[in-house]
């Protein structure tokens, strides 16, 4: 990294190189404070279920998943083989992310996103990816909302019931049971039933996608007498005990929850491309770019985190929008300035990735055996297409677990992954 570049975010507090075996004794300190039902970042919330130990057949489940931006609901159906298949798949907006929203309203806009699907199962799997407590019925009492969602007289509320009353005033009869999970879970699960032929010896779901969260199995732990072995959700994105950057602290101050899910506002889809701005606009005002490209920066109004990606895989690209900007004006040292700065947003990222995922199969206390690994399955668009952070976990996870303590893991896939995960939920 060149030297004006390294001073500038030394000069902001801004870390690109963290130290991943720091950040996990941090992660594990703090989820281990968690379950012991002490003041923790990590919310570590019991979800009472294992991955099933035989598949579904011959049954039908509705399955929701309201995360992110989108929401996405269909009927999935298990054959006589426990083969799954999707019907009836409809997407629409997240209710609460375009404007505020109260209770009725809000579970109002769910009733009427589902009517294409009404009374076509008994049971329903709500895939609902924002923090709850998990109840033993199945059902989830809202923590709070991440993701800018807006709808504050949902906290708090127990999600099935009250989407059960919601549909019962549309005219369903009222389902028999409404299980909520996180998108975590629902990877966890999906992993659990994509591995066949191998056995693991335990199991991971990581979400880096809008959002920044993990799910593990946990052994039962012997302080806790009614803790038995079962998934624990962590609320990852929620961990504060990490370096923020200037940059980190003017834009959490403009989101809709400042002071809150700090690790995920630093690494995560919806973040990365509004801190990179941030970023930008620091670098043009202490001077670190030509003043003919300053300007043009200067003068964004936005930045995605796919805006950040396409100009790293292809930064002499002019059809990208940082691209065409520099092909306007940019220096060869513009260039290289540009690319620093944002592939330190992609590092930073990786690296948190990596210390979560790590800390969840440590904490697992399985994957010794080679032979039996950690299976992980990773879901969201920025941990597979933002600019080099696969690659980079994979190898960081190499040497953190591998190499130095001989944990073994594998990435897992498994095509519909959330869907599936989040059928399998509504089954158990």
């Amino acid at each position: 990294m060149n030297t004006a570049v390294s001073a500038f975010l030394s000069r902001h507090n801004f870390v690109r190189h963290v130290n991943v075996n720091t950040v996990i004794d941090s992660i594990l300190d703090d989820m281990n404070r968690g379950l012991r039902q002490e003041k923790s970042d990590e919310d570590m919330i019991p979800t009472w279920c294992l991955p099933p130990e035989k598949p579904a057949k011959n049954k039908s489940v509705i399955v929701i998943d309201a995360g992110g931006t989108n929401f996405r609901s269909c009927l999935v159906t298990f054959d006589a083989d426990g083969n799954a298949s999707i019907s009836e798949m409809e997407k629409t907006k997240m209710p609460g992310v375009e404007r505020e929203l109260n209770k009725k309203e809000f579970f109002d806009q769910f009733a009427a996103n589902l009517e294409h699907l009404k009374n076509k199962a008994d049971s329903i799997g709500f895939c609902f990816s924002y923090p709850m407590q998990i109840q033993k019925d199945g059902d989830g009492v809202l923590i709070g909302f991440s993701k800018e969602v807006k709808a504050p007289e949902v906290v708090g509320c127990a999600i099935g019931k009250c989407l059960k009353e919601a549909l019962v005033a549309h005219g369903w009869r009222e389902p028999e049971r409404v299980t909520l999970l996180n998108d975590t879970v629902a990877a966890l699960l999906a992993g659990a039933a994509a591995a066949k032929g191998r056995p693991y010896s335990s199991y991971i779901g990581f979400i880096l996608g809008t959002g920044m969260n993990a799910a593990y199995i946990q052994p039962a732990l012997p302080y806790r007498k009614d803790f038995v072995k079962q998934i624990v959700v962590c609320e990852s994105g929620k961990t504060r005990n990490v370096v923020r950057s200037d940059f980190d602290i003017a834009f959490d101050a403009k989101t809709q929850k400042p002071g809150e899910f700090y690790m995920e506002k630093m690494c995560s889809g919806a973040y990365i491309g509004p801190v990179a701005l941030e970023v930008l606009k620091g670098a043009v005002k202490d001077g670190l770019f030509s003043e003919s490209l300053a300007k043009k920066l200067d003068s964004i109004p936005a930045l995605t985190t796919i805006d950040v990606s396409v100009f790293l895989e292809s930064p002499y690209n002019r059809e990208t929008l940082l691209g065409g900007l520099a092909a306007e004006s940019a220096t060869e040292a513009d260039y290289d300035t540009l690319f620093q700065l944002l592939d330190a947003m992609a590092e930073r990222s990786a690296r948190y990735a990596a210390s979560i995922l790590a800390a969840a199969a440590i904490q697992s206390g399985e994957g010794t055996n080679a032979s039996k690994p950690v299976g992980i399955l990773c879901n969201g668009t920025t941990f597979y297409k933002t600019y080099n952070i696969f690659a980079r976990v994979q190898g960081y996870l190499d040497e953190v677990l591998t190499s130095q303590r001989g944990i073994y893991w594998s990435i897992l896939t498994a095509e519909n992954d959330i869907t599936l995960g989040t059928a399998i939920a509504g089954l158990i």
